[in-house]
Formats: C-alpha cells, structure tokens, sequence
C-alpha cells in the first residue's frame, strides 16, 4: 500500500546542439549522460551543465550532414571505457570516452535497425536489414546470424500425447460446431507500427526476445532465443500485438502492448510465448500509441511512454509517461507525467538508471534533461487520539484508494471506499492538525489540490440491506487551482497541508542547486486559487518534508543528508540549521528515503531510513537491518530483516537506550519483540489501540497487537478503571486475565464493585475466577516498563487466590446474591484449599428454599454448574463427608454413579448410631483424624477398634488427647505407643510413657536399653529392686557407658552403686580423667593404683600424644608442598590457555585457582550420572571427587581440605592436652612434659603460620576484577567473566575457607616454660 513519491528533480537546459536526440543512455561509473543525435554523440553532466566530452558523428562520414542520418542504438560499455553505437546505414562505432575518438569496429551493407547488448556486456544482438539477427561477443566477433522469421516453432515445443483428434474432443457449451470453426484470421500490425525488430534481454542474460513483423501475415510475433543464438519459442498468434517489448529483469515475464476491440492494454508473455496476465491502460483503445516499455532495473516499477494518436487543433500531441507498479495481482498507476503538446518539450529519449532504481530520465527534443528521482512512501493519517481512522491513500491513476483501519481491514486491491478525480494523482496529503487528521489534499497531474472532509450528515447510521455503513466516505469540498508557474510535470512536489487552507510544497530553486519552499494560501479575490503568500530560497536541494501534529515543527531533508527547520508560524517564511539541546547542529550522514519526527526523553528528534536500511536518529545510527518503521504516540515500531517487529516506548528510553535495544536479541518474556512473516512492513498503527497493520511482499495484510502496545494500553485503561474494556481486549487477545489483578492490587481491592458492574456477566466473572492463579504476571510474564511504580499486593498473609476470591464473593453476596450465585459457587471451589463443603451446602440451602426473584438460578442448574468445576467423585466424597444424607442423594443422582452402588452403601450408613455412622464415612473418606474423634465416642464396646484404628494408622498422640489419663484405655494407648517407640529404635521416650502409667519393669527395661542411667537407677530403687540386682544393673550399665566412652559416667555408677571403687579408678584412667581418678584414690585410700595403674597410663598417653603429633606434623607438611606444586601448573596452564585463545575462550576459566581441572590430567568426570541422587550421595560423589592422588582433577582442594581437617584436629586436642601437662607435674615428670608441651606449640605455631599460605585472601574474595599494572586485557576479561559465573557449591565455599583456631583456650602451663 505504498506510493511512488517524488523526491527532487533535476532539470537541465543547458545542452544544446544540432538536430534532435535519439538515443542516450547512463554511464553507471559517473551517472553522466551519454546523448547521440543526428550528428554527433556527446557525454553530458547534468548535475554541472557542463558537456564532457563530444564527438561529431558527420565528420567521420558516420552520418550524412544533412541530418537524415540515424542512430539506431546506444551502449556505454564500462570495461572498455568506450560507447558503442550503431547507425541506420549499417556502422558499429565505439567512441573512446577518454581519447573522444570515434572508431568503426563493423558494419552491415543492408543496414541495422537496432542493437541490443546482454546485461554482462558480453554480446550483442544486432538486426540487420535483411531482417536477420548478427550475434556477436564483445569484441565484435560474430558467433551466429540467423534470420529473425523461422518456420520452426524452436527446442521448446510443445508435446501432443496423441490422445485424439479435435473433432472427437469435448467442447462444452459450445457444441460440437466448435470443431468447425475456422481459424480467426490475424490480423496485421497497426499502420502506425514502424515495422522495426525490437529486442530485449533477461536480467540474467541467457535467454533475449525479438519482436517483429511477419511478412506472411503482417502481424508482430515474439521469438525467444538462447544465448548461443538457437530458437527457444515462438509466441502464439496475438492480433493487435505492438512494438513496445521489454523483458522482466527479476522475472520471466515478457511486457509488450496490445490494441484489442474495446481495450488498450499492456499483456506479459512467459518464455514459452503463451500470454500470462495483463492490466488495462486509462485510454479508450485509439486514443493512445505506446511508444515503449522500460522496466526499472528492480522490477518494481513499469514505465509506460505514450502519446496521442489524434494531433488536436494546433497539430500538437500530448505525450504521458505512466508509473506502474504490481501489488496482491493488480496494477496500480502510480504517476503520470503529462507533458503537454510542445512538440519540443516532448520526450524523445527515456530510460531508467542503471545503478539507482527509481531514478528516471527523460531527455526532450529541445536537449533539456530531467532526472527525476522517487521514493516508496506509505500515505497514513498524522493523528494520535481516538478520532484518527488509521487511514491509509494508495494512488491509482485519477482514483485514490482509502482504506481506514480503524472500522475495517479491507485487503488490497480492495478499500473501504475509492476518491473519483477528474486527472491522475500525482500525491496525497493530510491534514496536520489534531482531531482534523482524517481530511485529505490531493494534487492531480494537472496542477489543482482537491480538498476531501468527512460528511457531517445523518447517514452514517442509515442501513442497506441490512447492512451497516462502517466508513463514512470522504465528500470533495473544494478543488483549488494553483498559480505556480510549471514548466514541466511535477514541478510542485512534497506537498505539506498544515491548515484549514495554508500549504507548504516545495518547486525547483532559481539554481539546479536549490530549492525553493512556497507557502500558498487563497488568493483574496479568488478563493478557489491558491496563491504564493510568502516563499524562501534553501540552499540545497530538498527530497523530504514532515510534520509533527503534536508541536507543528516542520523538518526539511536536503540531498546530501542536511537537516533543516522550516518556521512557516510566522509572517515570512525562514529556515535554519537543526540543532540539538545543546545548540549543536544535527544532521544525517547520508540521505534518507522515509523521515518522521519524534520525541526521545524529551527531545525532538528526526529518525531517518536509508535506502540501504540505516536508521538515524540525527547523526546518531540506531540500527542497520531495518526494512520499516512508524511513530505513533509515544512508540516507534520498527520491522527488521531478520523478520521480527520491535515496539520501543520512547519516552522511557534514551538514544544510547535505543541503540542498545535495537542491537538486542531479546530475552524471555520481551514484549518490544515479535515474530513476523518474511519481508514484512509497516501500514500503519491504528492511535489509541493495539493494532498494527502488516503488508507482506505479496501484497496481503496481516493485523497485529503487538505485546508492547497491548500492554500499555491495557495498563492504561486498568489505571482509568475501565476494567470492561480491558477484559473484553484481554480475553480476545489471550492475555492472562490474572494481569487485572496484578497490576494494581490495591485499585482493584478498593474498586471491586465496579469491576463486577463493568463486565455485568456471570460468564465474565466467572471466567476471571477460574484463571486465577498464584503467579504474580507482572514479574514473570508481562514485566513492568523500566521505571514505572511497582505496586505491591497487601500485606495480608493471605495467598492472592484466596484474598482475590473472598473480595469478589463478598462484594456478589452483598450486590445481589441470587443474580452472581454461581459466580460465588465459583469463588468457594476456587480457593487454595477449595471450600467444596459449605458450596454444597448452599446449593442444599437453594433446593430447601428456592429464590422466588426472576432469573435466579435454581438448585439443578447449580448443581449442574457445581459438577462442571469439580470432579463429580470427589463431589460425591465431599457432600458424603457433610453427613448430610438429603445433599449426597442430591449429588448422586446428577453424577453417572449406578444406583445399586451407592444405595446399599447409604442405607447401611442410615442404620448405624450417629456417632458410629460418623466413624464408618470418615473412615471410608480416609478421614482418620476425625474417624477416631467419632470413634471414641461410641463406648466400650468400640475401643478395641479405636486401638486398631491407631496402630494401624499411628494416630498415638491424636488418641492420648481423648482419653483421662487415670482410664484403662490410657495406659493400654501408652502401652501401644511405647511399644511402637521402642520398634522406632527411641526407647528413652518409651520408658518415660511406660513409667507414667506405672508399667516399671518394662519402663526399667526400656531405659536400660537406651542407656538412660539416671531413669533406670530412680525405675529400679522405686520397684524397689534388691541390693545385689542393683549392683548388678549398675554394673551392666557401667559397661554400655564404657562402651560409649563415657568413662566419667561408668565410674560413678561402679563407685555409688556397685560399690568397686578400683573398677571406678580403672575407667577414669582408661579415660584419661586423670583428676576424678586421683581424688577416687585418696578417698578409697588405694595409692597401690597410682604406681601400678595411673603412672604406666600417664607415660603411655606421653608416648601416643607425641606420636600423634609428629604424624600430623608430617603429613601437613607433606601436603603443603604438594598444594604449592599444583597451583603452580595449574597457574601456567591458565596463562599458556589465555594467551592461546584470549579470554573468550570457554576452557579458560577451567583453569583458574578455584580450577577443578589440570593440565595433562588423566582424569575425567562427568556430572550427568549424578544429578538425581540424593543430598547425601551427592556429597558422597563430591569426596570421591576429591581425591589426593596426584594429578587427580581436584587435587588441589582435596589437599585444602586434608590440611583443614588436620588443622581442626590438632586444635580440638588443647584441653585433652593441658590436662594430660597437669598430670604430668604433679608426678614429676617434667621433662616428658616439658617435651610435650613443646612439640604441642611448635605444632599450632606452624599451621597458623601456614594458614596465610594454604588459604590466601585473594582466592577467598576472587569477586573483584583483577586490575593492575602487570594485568593483560587478557586476564582482566577473564576476571570480569569469573564474576558472571555462579555461586560455587558450599562444599567448595566451605574449602577455600580457613578453619578457625581457638586461641582464646589457655592450655600452656607457665611452670613448664
């Protein structure tokens, strides 16, 4: 739905010469003309005026001087740095474009009458006037001649399969008598045809076509020929087939023309000759002649040259060259260049440029030359409010196509209605002013701006057959005639409608180097005129104007990129430079195809799209693969090649924010980006909504809500309370309906009233309610704009489906409770824990008593609506467990349970005592709790089922609480709950409850087991048990606390109560409680043990103490240099990984400090076999892991961790040892203590000494990026990436962590020192 708009033109009169052009062509490398006329050739610049460089044909005798002569072709040939060119009289020239020297390379005796050279410049096709093809390379060596007329249809023929002869065949309506029917005569080429081949080449150049006249019927045919000069295909018979032929670059289309009985029209061939389509051209069939067909070297655009058949009253034709271009199968007029009956402003020469396609020159009989340059552009209404209709004008011919997308989305060539002009349309404009938008300017060929408003009157609402006018058409309100003076067509372009009746257009300057910018208003004594009030000269050519509806700036685009602002507010027109906040001048680097102005933070910007897909802001890029864009509100949306759609807020972003944005692929959950089809561009975006309007390369459209504009509309209209409109947009657009809540929990608490009044729809609500989830979507799904206030649910401690269900069912109960009834059965089952029971029960409380008001739902249909939400069994279930009879009946029957099932099961539930029939359903809902509550309420009888009930389902602590704790059934659960404790392997416990109920000899028994001393001694003396078994127990005990080493323990059981104090002794000193055994000694008066027992023991533990030491001492040693070892290859091998590769390499950080990986390790793991085992295997796996073998791939933490181990070891000895120093005096021996205590200190002083070493502080905070003098790029790239990783395992954390030494504990003795 694009236009051709024109962005400048260059008119050139400045070359003259003899006679009148008849070819010329563009030199690609120079963008100069190359002209040939009657007598000379001649490079011309049109941008300078100047002529570079001249030939004359007639000197060489190349021409006749009396200027009958005739060029018949013209070719610039870039890698010879040469022109060729052909004659009438049968001379191939090549004309030196740096000697200016004119060469002969060949010539034909019978003359040519065209050239023609492949698109490589490979060869060259010329046709002779004996109507035959020379092919030739392109050093002018022939390869083939053949005559153009052949008998033969060529290789491509087509097959006949034989299957019957035509008068056998069927014919459908027609009859049999069409196997009668003679063949239509053809009929012969038009007299005004010149009877001259034409010829044109494929893009790729295999393949060219010749069309010519046959001399047998006198009618034209095409014939397709190879690149080797051998017939491919003749084109059927074609009565009314014209010169005009151009093949398709990008295509296998071949145009020409064709004069049928009522038709004028422009036909397509395939390459096989058949026909393949067509469009009809605005003439009556002998009103026009069309001179030639030339496809832009794009294949976008068809340009058509015609002139009048009939000469008018002054013997002058008009000549027109039309713009055509294809969309969704239709052929729309683009422009029509009318350039009137002066014979010597009427183009002799067009042709499309080489190296910019939609550049187009034409060259007249009088030797002035006009370039002219277009540009695609989408016409779409400026509005940003409500009352814009997103129109959207596509020119085609004299009518304009509009299509509003805010009613409807009418796909193209269709609209939603079609504007009639009396002359083609050349551009269209609308209105720039808010709450106007809708009003539209068109400028005709012929000069007049027609102004269109929207009707005003009653018929919008009026019907036709039913139906119902979506879109008022536009009504013309006046036609306005311009009194610019125009030289050639298009001499009035960017056209700008800023007010009522004030335009602003811009005409060529009074140098071909500026522009001039007119402000024209209605004349004051001719209101249908409009005149120049007020003009102002730009220095520069001018190719874009825009307007900004929201501040009126009005921003000008010169050809080389400059910006200008254009101050049109004032009684003078004036311009000046386009600076920024800080008075600095802004402009494009490069000229831009499509322009629009917005604001970014605040600031006026001009965004900018090359023809190459840059897209400016300014002079800043923004990005570099965009295919489209489009400002509406405060969003750019902008399509990529990389076929997504980005919608950016740009408000809350900067320029560098933009950039960084569009260079993004986006994360998860991104609502600026989406997916769309291939080739994707931008209509428009409909102000105020959510659509954005897709047109695909084919030419259909694709309506869009893009996520961003959605959301921030639904923001907008929550934060209006129009909850209405935001449901109905979210349920169609599948939006999850929880955002209406999460947006603002508070507004929707403290507005839930209105929320239900809004919507007004059970169905609506109840929708709502069963979406409902425990997600916050603004953190997960839909994520707030960077920026905006976030707004936290209340602090209830409540779960949000619970508050959001309680809120809305209370506000329904208080409204009217008969109209939201099920809404509220909706709001009970939807709770965290769903409140199936007190449903139930409502639905029970409307089939007892049944609302009389109108509408009110009855108690079948809830119960119906009731099973639709819940599961009908776990219905069936929860209204058994309400003991309510009459609800389960009610249940029952709506559920597809067979009767004989549950009948039986409830009259045996009706025949049993209240509290037993209570016990038997909770039991049958395996309901235990509430079973044995029931339960024990029936009597004696039942206990003995209660007891099973509670050893099978181990509800101990739940039945203790039922019965008194003086009842016989109390001691029986204690009985049973103890024993259960004891098969739990927790028999302390199970002696205590044995004991409160009086059970001693097995409580005795259970302590005894647990090794629970104290309890069984006060067990035992309280049975009371005999002095000798007393001993007896005391001494089993003491030999379970030996076992445990609690020698303290054993000892006093074996003094106190066994009464064997040398046992007592025994076992202090086997523990080492060198004190309590000295004073047992001296209380018992046995200081024999002291000499036999306690000295030999003191030596020993010297001995074992001292060994120990010097182990530990070793193998820290031994471990602390092994670690400096490893780290030191390990070190290396990060270094030698970092220079090889940089720090992007992945394997780099394998080899850093807190590494688990080493150079040339022949270890490997892999981590996938144990990712499901449990917490326990895994750290089992993780100290396998940890081996110290050498070169294992953990050794160096597996050494960390061994010295850490040693470290706590031989610090948790402090106490042991100062009292083992304080035995040691007290007997005298000094000098083992004295060695003891040494060897201790040294001990602790070396491995606090090391800790420094083994642990040091860099590797315990390693967050921080490593920066320095000796620092590399390298490695400071790899400290930044070692921050990104996570968080190492807490066995790892724990490793790379110092033990802690407990110097506070004082165990030196200072008499040793």
């Amino acid at each position: 739905m694009r236009n051709l708009k024109l962005l400048k033109s260059l008119k050139s009169s400045e070359l003259q010469g003899p006679g009148s052009p008849q070819c010329f062509c563009v030199r690609a490398d120079t963008g100069s003309l190359l002209v040939a006329s009657h007598y000379s050739i001649t490079e011309y610049d049109p941008r300078t005026g100047q002529v570079v460089t001249e030939a004359s044909l007639t000197a060489e005798g190349f021409l006749p001087e009396d200027g009958s002569g005739e060029v018949v072709g013209l070719q610039e040939l870039a890698e010879l740095e040469s022109a060729c060119l052909a004659t009438a009289g049968g001379d191939v020239i090549l004309f030196n474009l740096n000697t200016c020297k004119l060469e002969c390379v060949g010539s034909v005796d019978s003359g040519l009458t065209s050239m023609c050279w492949s698109p490589d410049e490979e060869l060259v096709i010329l046709t002779t006037g004996q109507e035959t093809i020379i092919m030739m390379t392109k050093d002018f060596e022939p390869i083939t001649e053949v005559g153009i007329h052949q008998d033969d249809f060529g290789e491509g023929k087509f097959i006949t399969v034989g299957w019957g002869k035509k008068e056998t065949q069927f014919h459908g309506s027609e009859g049999k008598q069409a196997a009668q029917k003679k063949i239509q005569e053809v009929q012969p080429a038009a007299a005004w045809d010149d009877r001259r081949p034409r010829v044109t080449w494929r893009g790729d150049g295999q393949l060219f076509a010749v069309s010519a006249v046959c001399p047998q019927t006198g009618a034209r045919k095409v014939r397709v020929w190879n690149r080797e000069g051998v017939l491919q295909a003749t084109s059927e018979t074609i009565n009314g087939l014209e010169q005009a032929l151009c093949w398709k670059p990008s295509g296998s289309l071949i145009a020409s023309t064709q004069r049928h009985p009522n038709k004028h029209s422009v036909v397509f061939m395939e390459k096989n000759g058949l026909l393949h389509g067509d469009f009809t051209l605005p003439f009556s069939k002998d009103q026009a002649t069309v001179k030639d067909l030339l496809w832009n070297s794009d294949s976008t655009v068809l340009a058509v040259w015609l002139e009048d058949m009939t000469a008018g009253e002054d013997k002058q034709v008009n000549t027109y060259i039309q713009l055509w271009s294809v969309g969704n199968y239709h052929w729309y007029l683009k422009q029509s260049l009318d350039f009137g009956r002066d014979s010597q402003k009427a183009p002799v020469c067009v042709c499309w440029d080489p190296e910019r396609p939609l550049r187009l020159h034409v060259v007249s009989s009088n030797w002035t030359c006009i370039t002219y340059d277009w540009g695609w552009t989408t016409e779409r209404s400026p509005g940003l409010d409500a009352t814009d209709n997103a129109n959207v004008a596509v020119i085609d011919g004299d009518k304009i196509l509009m299509t509003t997308f805010r009613q409807c989305v009418v796909p193209p060539p269709m609209c939603s209605f079609e504007l009639q002009m009396t002359s083609p349309v050349n551009q269209v404009t609308f209105l720039c002013r808010p709450q106007r938008t809708n009003q539209l300017a068109a400028l005709t060929s012929d000069g007049r701006i027609s102004v269109y408003r929207q009707d005003s009157g009653e018929q919008a609402e009026k019907t036709t057959n039913a139906f119902r006018t979506m879109s008022r058409p536009l009504v013309l309100q006046k036609t306005f005639r311009v009194t610019v003076h125009q030289d050639e067509p298009l001499a009035l372009r960017q056209l700008l409608w800023l007010e009522g009746e004030l335009f602003v257009g811009v005409c060529p300057g009074l140098l071909p180097t500026s522009s001039t910018l007119l402000m024209l208003r209605p004349a004051p004594d001719a209101d249908d005129t409009l005149t120049v009030r007020s003009e102002v000269e730009v220095d520069g050519i001018v190719i874009s104007t825009v307007h900004c509806s929201q501040t009126g700036t009005v921003a000008l685009q010169l050809e080389d990129g400059q910006i200008r602002k254009l101050l049109w507010d004032r009684p003078e027109l004036s311009v000046e430079e386009w600076r920024d906040s800080s008075g600095c001048s802004i402009n494009f680097p490069v000229p831009c195809v499509q322009t629009a102005l917005c604001s970014i933070s605040g600031e006026d910007y001009l965004l900018g799209l090359t023809d190459r897909s840059h897209l400016y802001a300014g002079d800043t890029e923004l990005a570099s693969n965009i295919s489209s864009f489009a400002v509406c509100n405060d969003f750019l949306l902008i399509t990529t090649h990389s076929h997504t759609c980005r919608c950016l807020q740009l408000s809350a972003l900067s320029i560098k924010g933009l950039q960084v944005a569009l260079a993004s692929d986006g994360v998860q959950n991104d609502e600026t980006l989406r997916r769309v089809e291939r080739g994707s561009r931008i209509v428009t975006v409909v102000p105020q909504d959510t659509r954005v309007i897709l047109q695909m390369p084919r030419g259909n459209l694709e309506t869009v809500h893009h996520r961003a504009l959605l959301l921030a509309q639904l923001r907008k209209w929550l934060d209006g309370l129009r909850f209405r409109d935001a449901f109905e947009s979210m349920r169609k657009l599948r939006i999850n309906l929880n955002f209406i809540y999460d947006h603002n929990p508070k507004v929707f608490l403290e507005n839930i009233k209105t929320f239900i009044t809004q919507l007004n729809s059970i169905n609506h609500v109840n929708l709502f309610l069963t979406e409902l989830k425990e997600e916050d979507t603004t953190s997960s799904m839909y994520p707030r704009p960077e920026g905006s206030p976030v707004h936290t649910p209340p602090a209830s401690g409540q779960k949000k489906v619970d508050v959001v269900c309680d809120a809305l069912r209370s506000a329904m109960e208080s409204m009217d409770h008969n109209k939201f009834f099920l809404s509220i059965l909706t709001a009970h089952v939807k709770k965290t824990l769903p409140e199936l029971e007190i449903a139930l029960q409502k639905v029970h409380e409307l089939r007892v008593n049944p609302p009389q008001a109108p509408g009110a739902v009855n108690a079948e249909e809830a119960l119906k609506y009731l099973l639709f939400l819940v599961n009908v069994n776990d219905l069936y279930e929860h209204s058994l467990g309400t003991y309510d009879f009459d609800l389960v009946l009610m249940v029952a029957e709506k559920s597809q349970k067979d009767p004989k099932e549950y009948l039986p099961f409830l009259n045996m539930l009706k025949s049993l005592e209240p509290n037993y029939q209570r016990y038997t359903i909770d039991k049958h809902l395996k309901r235990y709790r509430k079973a044995l509550h029931h339960l024990s309420k029936c009597g004696e009888e039942h206990f003995h089922e209660a007891l099973q009930l509670v050893k099978e389902q181990r509800l101990y602590s739940e039945a203790l609480r039922l019965y008194t704790a003086d009842s016989a059934h109390y001691k029986a659960l204690s009985c049973a709950y103890a024993e259960h404790l004891m098969e739990q392997q927790q028999a302390e416990q199970a002696g205590l409850l044995l004991w409160r109920c009086g059970e001693l000899a097995s409580a005795l028994q259970a302590f005894t087991s647990s090794s629970s001393w104290r309890n069984a001694i006060c067990v035992a003396q309280q049975i009371p048990l005999p002095p000798d078994q007393l001993a007896l127990l005391a001494r089993d005990l003491a030999e379970k606390l030996t076992e445990q080493r609690r020698y303290s323990e054993a000892a006093l059981l074996l003094d106190q109560y066994a009464k064997d104090c040398e046992e007592a002794i025994l076992a202090l000193i086997t523990g080492a409680v060198w004190e309590e055994a000295l004073r047992l000694i001296y209380m018992h008066n046995r200081q024999d043990i002291t000499e036999t027992n306690l000295k030999p023991a003191l030596l020993e533990a010297v001995s074992s103490q001292t060994a120990f030491l010097e182990a530990q001492v070793a193998t820290f040693t031994r471990h602390r240099t092994r670690l400096a070892v490893v780290r030191e290859q390990k070190e290396k091998a990060r270094l030698d990984m970092l220079d090889e590769d940089g720090p992007d390499c992945p394997d780099a950080e394998l080899y850093s400090e807190a590494s688990s990986v080493m150079t040339g390790s022949k270890y490997s793991h892999s981590n996938s076999r144990i990712s499901s085992r449990s917490s326990k295997n895994r750290r089992k796996a993780e100290r396998k892991k940890m081996s110290l073998k050498e070169g294992s791939p953990m050794e160096d933490r597996a050494l960390m961790c061994a010295m850490s181990d040693i470290i706590t070891t031989v610090d948790k000895m402090r106490e042991e040892m100062h009292n083992l120093l304080k035995a040691l005096l007290m007997f005298q021996f000094d000098k083992q203590a004295e060695k003891l205590q040494k060897a201790y200190e040294e001990a602790l002083q070396m491995m606090e000494a090391a800790a420094p070493e083994v642990w040091p502080e860099g590797q315990q905070n390693n967050q921080a990026p490593l920066t320095g003098p000796n620092s590399t790029a390298n490695s400071i790239m790899a400290s930044f990436q070692q921050q990104q990783r996570p968080a190492a395992p807490l066995q790892a954390a724990e490793v790379l962590t110092p033990p802690k030494m407990r110097s506070g504990v004082k165990w030196k003795l200072t008499v040793l020192t």
